[in-house]
């Protein structure tokens, strides 16, 4: 349960604490005095979606926190421990749990789970389990057929909700498998024509059997053949420059060629090396020299031994594999004739998917088949269960509704199952009203007023808290539409709810606040330009005057404070 709230600058509300505890607690105060933000708050706390324009006007942001008290080893405990936050044991399995939200004028929100900073959706994980919050919104929300089903499963109990887990499971196993056999059926012609133009394509690039940078050699080697003779002289040309081969007789004036000339050079300083040593490293630069202009010599020889006069039948050979290969890359390589051979390797992998169609197609129908059945089979299983779990429900439901000042109203849940299944299984689930005797049973989401409706979601909410506990409900003006004697027997369920689970109630109606064991007023002051609210618990005569206001308006008349006491003396009869 929620032991204590406090709120700052959210929405009119400056600074206020809520002092919560276990039971029943009324909250009411004057028409925008800032109720619905106490309501507000709390959803901050259980993770829903933030709004700035909640944060009150000259504020930089809004801040909620709560204490709740919780079980030690519980689901909410364990969570919160998992985000990284601590909790203060007290003993008997208990433990106090800090949760906090602020949220900035700008925008931005941040959430604190055990004095830890944690994801926003950590809050929404452990609130689930702690607090059911209703509000006007959720009545409207009880007139749609989704609403209506997840009321009557979550009656139903742990089978049905086993069941449904399992039946979803096969029948999302069975909506994928159709789904695929579907695209395979439907582009079954496209995938024949790929297939074909693919094998084509495989068995050119086969036979053409490029290799990877062929392209780039054969051009290189094309560039060489069409240029054979400007090779050849500028060989010859180089090798007689550097040996003097090919250059005929020699000059009368000596040798010109450079070979002879670093030899002549080389002799000289041997000659009178042995007067100087200073001369011995540049006579060994000669020398080497001279030995690198004899390897440049043979090279160059050699280059020209290799060249062939008639090249022209090798160089028709290379064009017209360069031209095979440029074809075979403007067919089927976008990216070159990398392109091209990757084709090759990627190609056979999509060929044998595209060619095991058949067998494709056939496995996923008998697939499609089986989960079919089972997903019938298993929505049977659930249209029973659900049949078994109506009954039960609209039962307990019109004793409820009995006990709200409807005595001849009666509630029956219809379960028709359907030709076709679903995501939840095969079957509508509707809830039907009849008000009073003779009147005939209406859809609730055409047929119920709005008083009607109000209480019909607090019966079913009492109802469903006997099978399935929550630690905590909180309803924003359940009694909405609801007055007189309806309004007090509201109230009187209210406090025997309160008897197992902790109840927290926005109100205007003194009603329902008589029965309250804690009720705290939403007050509003002034400060400067701004409104400002804030909470105090109400006891005595204070408690008695706010009673007298929410019935005439008038918190000092002796009439409405005489009714105002008659009232409170219901409690008696919880």
């Amino acid at each position: 349960m929620i032991e204590e709230l406090s709120i700052r600058d959210l929405g009119v509300i400056g600074q206020a604490s809520l002092p919560l505890g276990p039971g029943f607690t009324a909250i009411t105060g004057e028409t925008g005095a800032g109720k619905t933000m106490v309501v507000t708050a709390l959803g901050l706390l259980l993770g829903e979606r933030s709004d700035s324009g909640a944060v009150r006007q000259g504020a930089g942001e809004a801040v909620v926190a709560g204490t709740w008290e919780v079980s030690a080893h519980g689901e909410a405990a364990s969570r919160a421990r998992e985000a990284g936050g601590e909790l203060d044991e007290f003993g008997e399995g208990r433990a106090a749990l800090m949760l906090s939200r602020s949220v900035a004028a700008n925008g931005r929100s941040r959430a604190v789970v055990g004095g830890r900073s944690a994801p926003v959706g950590v809050l929404h994980e452990i609130g689930g389990g702690l607090v059911v919050v209703h509000g006007q919104s959720d009545q409207i929300r009880l007139r749609s057929a989704s609403a209506q089903r997840e009321a009557l499963d979550r009656y139903a109990g742990e089978e049905l909700r086993e069941r449904l887990a399992e039946y979803r499971q096969v029948h999302r196993r069975w909506q994928e498998a159709r789904g695929d056999l579907d695209v395979l059926v439907a582009e079954q012609d496209a995938r024949v024509r790929e297939a074909a133009e693919l094998r084509a394509a495989i068995e050119e690039i086969e036979r053409i059997d490029p290799k990877p940078g062929e392209d780039r050699e054969l051009g290189e080697r094309a560039e060489r053949l069409g240029n054979l003779e400007e090779l050849r002289l500028a060989a010859g040309e180089a090798l007689a420059e550097v040996s003097g081969q090919g250059a005929g007789d020699a000059a009368p004036e000596g040798p010109l060629d450079a070979a002879s000339l670093v030899e002549s050079a080389r002799r000289a300083l041997d000659r009178v090396a042995a007067h100087d040593p200073a001369l011995a490293p540049a006579a060994e630069l000669l020398a080497s020299a001279s030995y690198t202009l004899a390897e440049a010599s043979t090279e160059l020889a050699g280059y020209l031994d290799g060249l062939d006069a008639d090249r022209s039948r090798e160089l028709e050979l290379v064009n017209e594999r360069r031209a095979e290969l440029a074809g075979l890359a403007r067919r089927h390589g976008e990216g070159g004739l990398e392109a091209a051979i990757e084709l090759l390797e990627r190609g056979s992998a999509r060929l044998l998917e595209l060619d095991g169609d058949g067998d494709r197609i056939e496995q996923l129908a008998a697939s499609v088949e089986a989960d079919l059945a089972e997903a019938r089979r298993l929505a049977e299983l659930l249209s029973a269960l659900r049949i078994a779990a109506a009954e039960r429900l609209g039962a307990a439901v019109t004793a409820e509704l009995a006990a709200l000042a409807m005595p001849d109203a009666v509630l029956q849940v219809r379960v028709s199952p359907q030709e076709e299944i679903g995501e939840h299984g095969r079957d509508q689930i509707e809830l039907l009203l009849r008000p009073h005797a003779g009147a005939p049973a209406r859809p609730l989401a055409r047929g119920a007023s709005g008083g009607e409706l109000s209480r019909v979601m607090l019966a079913i909410e009492v109802v469903l808290g006997a099978s399935d506990p929550v630690p905590t409900f909180v309803f924003d003006e359940v009694d909405a539409g609801v007055g007189g004697a309806s309004a007090i027997e509201i109230g009187r369920r209210l406090a025997r709810l309160a008897q197992s689970s902790q109840v927290i109630v926005v109100t205007h109606l003194a009603q329902v606040a008589a029965f309250a064991g804690n009720h705290l007023t939403v007050v509003k002051d002034r400060d400067g330009a701004i409104t400002a609210s804030s909470v105090h618990r109400l006891e005595g005569e204070e408690r008695v005057a706010e009673m007298a206001r929410l019935l005439s308006g008038l918190a000092e008349s002796e009439s409405g404070l005489d009714h105002a006491r008659e009232l409170l003396a219901l409690q008696e009869t919880v």
